[in-house]
């Protein structure tokens, strides 16, 4: 037996899949522990194996998305970080892109740099951008630095030197220098990470990748002393933002990667599954405990980009709307987050306004219903009191929840003090919730020039079936795809990712210019360092694909748009330049000269064993659910209709009419009146609705 494992930790639980050979999968969910998740993982992985079965020597592979690094960012909790960086530029991270997201919010405030200006240090050098050396590395200024840093306690440091993506050797010697001066400084320089053109993105995201380096070792680390206590020897994989696989020793390195490798996994998974039941295009919807994402899957193959911004709120790598987060100029996929999940808290603010979120109960204490001493009403809440959820249990019967508990604190906290009804108090939480998740898709879709109504739904997430035809119908949309195993499918769509590297290599002349034999030089370069890559985390060369793109742009222009290089004609790269920048921006420049900035690689590793969804055979209780009626209150004002409850494994039976809930151990769908489901490929269920303007 060979078993794969993929774990994905959220804000409430911690979700991990196990697939067989054939097409068994086995799933659990565990209460995430937030003082170290790893905690957390280590008991889903040795529940799961139980439940197979199974001998922990049978697992041969875990997928793990994390959210170690995300939340690093988020809570300030990373390394005391410095920055050594060339002489007269100590101030780069403070003057960004001289950008405010919103041009008449008066209340922004620039996010706070993760180095303080104390610990910005300058070394005298100077690299032209042609990659000349103007003024030679004065390696004292580097001890120097090194003994103020060790002075000051810094943990981290980030090296960032003018023009050093033309000519590394200043980086590089500076960091030696730094290694031997001070050993137990954990060292980032920007050319390892991020060989690109822009002082500021690449300043930013080798600053990103050094605070981030104490807490992702250290994880890391612990996480596979947890897992050889179990007994499982076999190497751990971590999800990276553009939704591959990177090893350990990548992740340990470079966890600016993994900013976003949560959310990674159900797109990669939904992406996978689409392409395989006919439903290339989509939209994808994943609605967790603390968060809800929003992406786009066009042609099975999920939305790029090359940088983004992290920041609290919502958040999303629009090209359009900068200067709201800290940069990260790394490969990740287009995602917008909102923080609206189930536990989400739902208060009326100073104005006397209802406001749910972004602030969670998270899984411990979580939502008042799991009588854990919270008190504040949550989203989850208001779908108790409404009817939605079994007023017993969830998670299949694991999780024991009391209904009343919802009710009083609703009662309490909102209806009481605006003078309603706790019923009316439950619709008014779950409307907010649903707008704020809407505007996540309206992130991907509208704001990206696409109409979200020529696309599915597909929604997943512990959440994601219970909100998902009403967050639909806010955007005209008309049909609503539902992810097997959809409460645990970001963890399964980490078993459907293949490992993936990204490589750049500047290369900034006019395209006119280039010449096939530099642009060959430069494929074969990167190549060389993919399949070096990849053969260090045991890929055979015969099973690595490489894809190359190049960055492109207006001449005279300071951002570039991908363009896919199927070959290495020219005007084949000006053609496919032009007619992306027409998709993207609405017109072309016709006749303006077009730079070449970039050129990038991806390697991707194709993986063993990954999961087959059409061949999925799901274990009699993650199909299982109760069998009956209850009230349910599907509208404001109306009175709760009498609707049936069935087992999600009651579609193999023929269509079901709503309003019905549908229940199995990871979520509860919903069909509301008008609605019908049916049962459609890989376990997937269809939900058509009827009165939605499209």
């Amino acid at each position: 037996m060979q078993a794969r494992i993929g774990v994905d930790v959220g804000g409430t639980f911690t979700d991990v899949v196990l697939a067989l050979p054939g097409g068994r999968i086995v799933v659990n969910k565990t209460t995430t522990t937030p003082q170290d998740p790893g905690e957390g993982v280590a008991a889903g992985i040795a529940a799961v194996i139980a439940e197979a079965g199974l001998d922990a020597r049978h697992v041969t592979e875990i997928v793990h998305g994390t959210t170690v690094a995300s939340n690093t960012i988020l809570q300030k909790a990373g390394a005391r970080t410095g920055l050594l960086t060339t002489q007269g530029f100590r101030d780069v991270l403070e003057i960004g892109r001289i950008r405010t997201p919103g041009m008449f919010d008066m209340a922004w405030r620039k996010p706070e740099p993760l180095v303080p200006r104390r610990w910005r240090l300058e070394a005298r050098e100077r690299i032209a951008a042609d990659g000349g050396i103007v003024t030679p590395l004065d390696a004292q200024s580097v001890r120097d630095a090194a003994a103020f840093f060790l002075a000051e306690g810094v943990e981290a440091v980030a090296i960032c030197f003018l023009n050093s993506y033309a000519h590394p050797a200043h980086e590089r010697r500076a960091a030696a220098l730094l290694r031997e001066a001070a050993p137990r400084l954990l060292v980032t320089a920007s050319c390892e990470v991020l060989p690109e053109i822009k002082e500021y993105e690449r300043t930013s995201t080798a600053v990103v990748n050094a605070y981030l380096l104490p807490a992702m070792r250290g994880y890391l680390s612990r996480l596979q002393e947890r897992l050889a206590a179990i007994g499982i020897a076999a190497p751990v994989q971590v999800m990276a933002s553009n939704g591959g696989m990177i090893g350990l020793d990548a992740a340990r390195e470079r966890p600016v990667f993994a900013v976003g490798s949560g959310p990674a996994g159900g797109v990669a998974g939904a992406a996978r599954l689409g392409a395989g039941i006919g439903a290339p295009d989509l939209i994808v919807f994943d609605m967790g405990g603390t968060t809800a994402k929003a992406a786009i899957i066009e042609g099975g193959q999920p939305s790029l980009v090359t940088e983004y911004e992290f920041r609290d709120g919502i958040s999303t790598p629009s090209r359009f709307v900068k200067g709201a987060g800290y940069m990260l100029k790394v490969p990740a996929i287009d995602i917008a987050e909102v923080g609206s999940g189930g536990g989400s808290i739902a208060r009326i603010d100073a104005g006397g306004l209802l406001v749910v979120g972004p602030q969670s109960a998270g899984g411990d204490p979580g939502p008042a219903c799991y009588g854990r001493g919270n008190a504040e009403p949550t989203v989850t809440d208001a779908n108790m009191v409404l009817g939605y959820l079994n007023p017993a249990a969830l998670a299949g019967g694991s999780l024991r929840v009391d209904a009343e508990l919802s009710r009083t604190a609703i009662a309490t906290r909102i209806a009481g003090p605006l003078g309603i009804t706790v019923e009316e108090a439950a619709h008014g939480i779950r409307q907010i919730a649903n707008v704020n998740m809407a505007r996540a898709i309206r992130a991907v879709t509208v704001e990206r020039g696409k109409d979200p109504r020529d696309l599915a739904l597909m929604a997943f997430g512990g959440g994601g079936p219970l909100h998902a035809v009403d967050v639909a119908r806010l955007l005209g949309i008309r049909r609503v795809l539902i992810s097997p195993v959809a409460g645990v499918f970001s963890a399964a769509g980490m078993l459907a990712a293949e490992a993936v590297h990204e490589f750049v290599h500047p290369l900034l002349m006019p395209l006119a210019q280039v010449t096939a034999a530099q642009l060959d030089a430069a494929r074969q370069g990167l190549a060389q360092g993919g399949h070096a890559a990849l053969a260090h985390e045991g890929y055979a060369k015969e099973t690595v694909e490489l894809r190359f793109a190049a960055d492109l742009r207006y001449a005279g222009q300071s951002s570039q748009l991908t363009v896919p290089l199927t070959g290495f004609a020219v005007e084949a790269l000006h053609a496919g330049f032009e007619r992306l920048y027409g998709e993207t921006f609405g017109y072309t420049a016709a006749g303006e000269a077009v730079e070449l900035v970039n050129l990038r690689l991806s390697a991707i590793g194709r993986a063993e064993g990954r999961i087959d969804f059409p061949s999925l055979s799901l274990d009699a209780r993650a199909l299982a659910g109760a069998v009956g009626e209850r009230l349910v209150s599907f509208a404001r004002g109306a009175a709760p209709v009498p609707t049936r409850l069935l087992p999600r494994a009651a579609l193999a039976d023929g269509p079901v009419q709503g309003p019905a809930i549908l229940e199995s151990y990871d979520t509860t769908i919903i069909i509301p009146p008008g609605c019908t489901a049916r049962a459609a490929g890989s376990g997937t269920v269809v939900i058509e609705m009827e009165g939605v303007d499209a």
